[in-house]
């Protein structure tokens, strides 16, 4: 716990047995409960997830990254969580950085925190390939223009939400692919919620989890509309179905920024 605050560290997994020890290994002790859910590896993920003493869930079939992640934070609600940590199980972010992190929300300093590869200059560093940094400096730059924002990146796998947060976001209507990540930081922006960011290095290496160029294009296509559709229900336009949030909603954002995104 921090500051009376219950953790929890979701893993989306997906075929992560050779890197899910290390990765478990480093967690803090701050750490209340991690759970995994498995989006139905053709590897014993599941098993050696039960084995390190996590919380397991398994997917009858592969639903994709995000939804992976709607799994996980319903069930990190459903556990109790008053922080919840989204952590890769492949070890390409750090498991010790979990602490400072969950800090920030536990404290009440951001409703969600980000873990950036950007800050610091280390991605390239850390292998990232260039095409890809140079991808994720493009579409950031757009995005913060297009979003009214500025933040460092928008593409990042580590990260941290308050509970108030998680539960005014409409995310059974996000992407169940990797564009689901960039959905709820629109959502997040728009609704006028609290986003920090720490320096997060990074590892590439063969056994860490990486999109190929093709589902990377399709990404950036997915981010593009996303960006598109904040802006029209910026100027009252139109809203997407993402952006239509819950009365909860305006525990978070102002409730004089958001006059047409609450559904009645």
């Amino acid at each position: 716990m921090i500051n009376g605050k219950r953790i929890v560290v979701v893993l989306p997994a997906y075929n992560a047995a050779k890197t899910l020890e290390t990765t478990v290994r480093e967690l803090p002790e701050i750490v209340d409960e991690s759970i995994l859910v498995d989006d139905h590896s053709n590897d014993d993920t599941a098993e050696v997830a039960r084995r390190l003493g996590l919380t397991v869930e398994v997917h009858p079939r592969n639903r994709g990254y995000g939804g992976n992640q709607k799994t996980c934070y319903a069930k990190a609600l459903e556990r109790g969580a008053d922080v919840v940590v989204m952590l890769h199980p492949d070890y390409q972010y750090n498991p010790l950085l979990v602490t400072p992190i969950a800090t920030m929300i536990a404290y009440g300093v951001y409703d969600l925190a980000l873990g950036s590869r950007i800050l610091g200059g280390g991605a390239l560093r850390g292998g990232m390939p260039v095409y890809k940094y140079i991808s994720n400096r493009v579409l950031t730059l757009v995005q913060n223009l297009l979003m009214g924002a500025k933040l460092s990146e928008y593409h990042t796998g580590f990260r941290a939400y308050s509970r108030e947060l998680l539960e005014a976001m409409p995310l059974e209507r996000n992407s169940d692919d990797f564009v689901f990540d960039n959905q709820v930081i629109a959502q997040a922006v728009l609704m006028g919620a609290r986003i920090g960011e720490i320096s997060c290095p990074t590892r590439y290496f063969p056994e860490a989890s990486s999109i190929n160029f093709r589902r990377s294009a399709i990404y950036g296509l997915g981010v593009l509309r996303t960006s598109l559709q904040f802006r029209l229900a910026k100027w009252g336009l139109g809203r997407a179905a993402i952006f239509k949030f819950p009365e909860k909603a305006r525990r978070i954002g102002k409730p004089d920024v958001l006059p047409f995104e609450i559904e009645r």
